[in-house]
């Protein structure tokens, strides 16, 4: 990616900033073109830093887990504007990237039974 692209999309981020703080905060258009400039930012940079097939995977898991997404975007965005990333990461390269995020928010799923004891007293007892 160009540093003068890198640099034209800090350059409007921040301009959205200043123009988000600067107006009313309880004007829900402005509210909402801000937020769909933003969308349009961030999927023209992932555009930039992912080939097809991976952005086809990351569309996929945004749907079953949209904070997992979330979070590898994110991750992707970061590494695209302080260019680690040497060109257009394939869809392997998205699925290791998945699998350290993975690791890193790996929770333990526990299934507690709670039975009712309906019919099951001690009081009743035949002896």
């Amino acid at each position: 990616m160009a540093d003068e692209e890198l640099e034209a999309l800090r350059r409007q981020r921040m301009a959205e900033l200043q123009a988000k703080h600067g107006n009313s905060a309880n004007d829900p258009q402005a509210q909402q073109e801000a937020q769909q400039r933003e969308t349009d930012m961030r999927n023209s940079i992932l555009a930039q830093v992912l080939d097809q097939s991976a952005r086809a995977r990351l569309s996929n898991l945004a749907m079953v887990k949209p904070d997992k997404a979330k979070a590898v975007e994110n991750y992707l965005i970061q590494m695209g504007r302080m260019g680690q990333l040497g060109g257009k990461i394939s869809e392997s390269g998205l699925i290791e990237i998945l699998e350290k995020v993975s690791q890193q928010t790996d929770k333990k799923t526990t299934v507690k039974f709670n039975r009712r004891r309906v019919m099951d007293s001690d009081e009743d007892d035949d002896d």
